[in-house]
């Protein structure tokens, strides 16, 4: 069994509708409260979008609801690290406009964390024949996007929170490791529990935890697993990475198990295994 503690992080919104689940926080007091009882919990992370959508819309998140937030948060929990989302890239904006939000907030001295997303991932559901739906959605990263958030986050200080959606998504990962050139991060594998629909990267399973951990060629990056459309906790998956030595992602962002759980309930089920 590893030693050390396990780090928790709170992914607390994500685009969950409160028609999905009520307990979700949208506005920024419901999400300063929410972040403030998860770390309570045992969280130490906590990661939340504004109402801007990832994808389509201008491309654009507005720093100002995050700002609202965070202040409440780092009043109450100054230790709390707190990091935001970022919109797809695409012809319609370019990659300064995209993190511009993570820059202003970076200089009001509320960011925790800054984001790096190392590639792109086709998005969308299924139809009524079980195939994928005929949408032409992309989250999409160039390596330009992702050079320029890495050299970004350098030039600001940042430690990143670096996504895993598929394999390759690591591949980048690892060239910046052997360059010499990655910042202190923490890698988070998005596993994907699609169940009948189609989704995208790994599933969560001890074997998904196998093929990544051996992509990273014993590097000693520190990493946590997300179970996303599942619970990450129920599955089991929580539990497997934490006895590798491995942190876990929670929350309302990635949860699909049953029922209308809380974030702060999510926390401590996580904690528990730990």
């Amino acid at each position: 069994m590893p030693d050390g503690p396990v780090i928790i992080e709170a992914a607390i919104n994500g685009g969950t509708p409160k028609s999905r689940n009520p307990n979700v926080p949208r506005t920024p007091g419901e999400i300063a409260a929410d972040a403030i009882a998860c770390i309570d919990a045992g969280a130490s992370i906590v990661h939340n979008h504004n109402d801007d959508p990832v994808i389509g819309g201008s491309g654009v998140h507005a720093w100002e609801p995050y700002l609202e937030a965070w202040r409440v948060v780092l009043r109450e929990r100054p230790g709390a690290i707190l990091y935001t989302t970022m919109a797809g890239g695409g012809p319609h904006v370019t990659v300064e406009q995209r993190y511009s939000h993570i820059v202003r907030l970076a200089e009001e001295g509320v960011l925790g964390l800054g984001l790096v997303d190392p590639g792109s991932v086709n998005l969308g559901g299924v139809d009524e024949e079980g195939l994928p739906r005929a949408v032409d959605v992309v989250y999409q990263n160039t390596y330009g996007d992702i050079r320029y958030m890495f050299d970004t986050c350098a030039r600001l200080g940042l430690g990143v929170s670096i996504s895993c959606f598929e394999p390759g998504y690591l591949r980048v990962v690892m060239a910046y490791h052997r360059a010499g050139r990655l910042p202190p991060c923490m890698v988070k594998f998005y596993l994907n529990d699609a169940g009948r629909g189609v989704g995208y990267g790994l599933p969560p399973t001890p074997v998904s935890l196998d093929a990544y951990l051996a992509m990273m060629e014993g590097a000693p990056i520190p990493w946590l697993v997300s179970a996303t459309g599942g619970d990450v906790v129920g599955c089991g998956i929580a539990e497997e990475a934490m006895r590798r030595g491995g942190h876990v992602q929670v929350g309302l962002e990635p949860y699909g198990g049953p029922g209308t759980p809380a974030n702060v309930d999510l926390v401590r089920a996580a904690a528990a295994v730990a």
